[in-house]
């Protein structure tokens, strides 16, 4: 090899840019966590496991293993490492400790984009999909076999049996504003939601053992059980004011319902507890709902997760998110239409982007239907039917498979990256806010280089 790192490789390589890039981020999160008394085990330069792991996640090379072995054996790898060779357990750990830090990192790259006149913001396309978790569907557990097995592991009683939450009296199970006749799934469906939004913001790791996770497990399908009897309590108060919202007298009565005394049946996934079974084109998976807001230029402008199989009711979120993220990295624009598939529709959050100035284009019906469904008729579902029949709607509509498709397509098929190594709701996000900032990377790269190539 040549005596000099900088003959190692051509001038123009993916390499030189991913360490230039790193250059120009603000990595001041990832210092902030060391000591700076001089203490304890020098560390690896954090710049330096940065670029490492933004280039094994460009190269579909996340397994802390390979990327130990790559910066060994392959040049490109021992040039963004310095010639260092960091262990497979240093890099595990890093990515493990820096965990929100590597997320932020999406912000950085997009704001590199931006400056690089990428972040055009004409059409907005939004789309998910399904990624494998970190573990599988038959891991799946129902409560009386989850209960059995601890009972069998340990001698004594759960260490958690005091954080038990009773009968749900305590629990914040619906906002204030929810006072709608609506049926007992939507009272439920209402308060889940509230409790995912709680679990999402506490992001609690996933436990390494196998009976710190059972106890997790059975922790979490006694909360869902309390969510529920705290929403079937909140039903029977509603209907027994027999009033509505809009001071109307309430003359039909729910049947009543009594939740059962224990989860008795209900199944949780023991190897990752975040994680859902998903319906997929191919089928069920074990994993989560990425989403993302893609330009026409096919840079990610948003990367967030979720555990739910539908889009309904993600609409407004990812929008939200995306608003969030330009907003950070220094743009004020707003944009002009955001397109997405019959799956988001959500009446009330297609109005509420609306009036913030953004069109939004939806089909309310999905590709394969042909009447409109029942109470699906008139007002705004007519007027989106009017305004995807017209020529300039439906070409609009037509872009949204083309700008985002061929994103996911590059991501799960061409870098072979549909599963995530990490388990649990935030190293989940974490990842894929890594995978969609390397995405963004390599588009960068390639307008960069196409000047001198052309």
């Amino acid at each position: 090899m040549p005596p000099s790192l900088r003959k190692w490789l051509p001038d123009g390589h993916f390499a030189w840019f991913v360490l230039d890039a790193v250059g120009q981020m603000d990595l001041s999160g990832f210092y902030a966590a060391y000591r700076q008394d001089g203490h304890g085990r020098a560390a690896h330069e954090p710049t330096l496991m940065v670029a490492l792991l933004l280039y094994g996640y460009a190269r579909a090379l996340r397994s802390s293993r390979r990327i130990e072995r790559a910066c060994v054996e392959d040049v490109s790898f021992r040039v963004v490492a310095a010639n260092q060779a960091p262990d497979h357990t240093t890099i595990a750990r890093f990515r493990q400790r820096h965990e929100a830090a590597l997320a932020g990192l999406f912000s950085d790259v997009l704001e590199l984009c931006v400056e690089a006149g990428l972040v055009e913001l004409g059409v907005v396309a939004i789309d998910g999909t399904r990624v494998h978790a970190n573990a599988g569907r038959d891991a799946n557990t129902k409560y009386e076999e989850i209960a059995k097995e601890i009972l069998a592991e340990a001698d004594e009683v759960d260490r958690e049996e005091d954080e038990r939450l009773g009968d749900g009296s305590s629990v914040d199970v619906l906002p204030e504003g929810f006072r709608t006749p609506a049926g007992r799934k939507g009272w439920l469906r209402e308060a889940n939601r509230r409790l995912e939004e709680r679990r999402a913001q506490q992001a609690q790791p996933i436990p390494k053992s196998r009976p710190d996770r059972l106890r997790e497990c059975r922790r979490r399908l006694e909360e869902d059980l309390a969510v529920e009897r705290g929403a079937v309590k909140r039903q029977a108060e509603f209907w027994a004011a027999g009033v509505a919202s809009d001071g109307k007298r309430l003359s039909r009565r729910p049947n009543p319902y009594t939740p059962p005394a224990t989860p008795a049946g209900r199944k949780i996934n023991t190897s990752d507890p975040d994680s859902r079974r998903l319906k997929a084109p191919q089928g069920y998976l074990q994993g989560y709902n990425a989403q993302s807001a893609v330009n026409d230029k096919q840079v990610v402008l948003a990367a967030e997760i979720n555990a739910e199989t539908a889009d309904f009711g993600h609409l407004e979120p990812i929008v939200d998110a995306t608003l969030g993220e330009l907003e950070a990295v220094g743009v004020s624009d707003r944009p002009a239409v955001v397109v997405a598939d019959a799956g988001y529709w959500h009446s009330e959050q297609v109005d509420a982007i609306v009036s913030r100035g953004i069109q939004v284009i939806v089909p309310p019906d999905a590709a394969g239907r042909k009447t409109p469904r029942p109470g699906w008729d008139g007002g705004r579902y007519a007027f989106m039917r009017r305004v995807l029949a017209t020529d300039a709607g439906g070409e609009l509509y037509r872009k949204r498979q083309g700008m985002i498709e061929p994103a996911f397509a590059d991501m799960k098929f061409n870098r072979r990256i549909d599963r995530f190594l990490r388990r649990g709701r935030s190293a989940a996000r974490s990842e894929w806010r890594m995978i969609t900032a390397t995405h963004n990377l390599m588009k960068l790269h390639r307008h960069q280089i196409a000047p001198a190539t052309g």
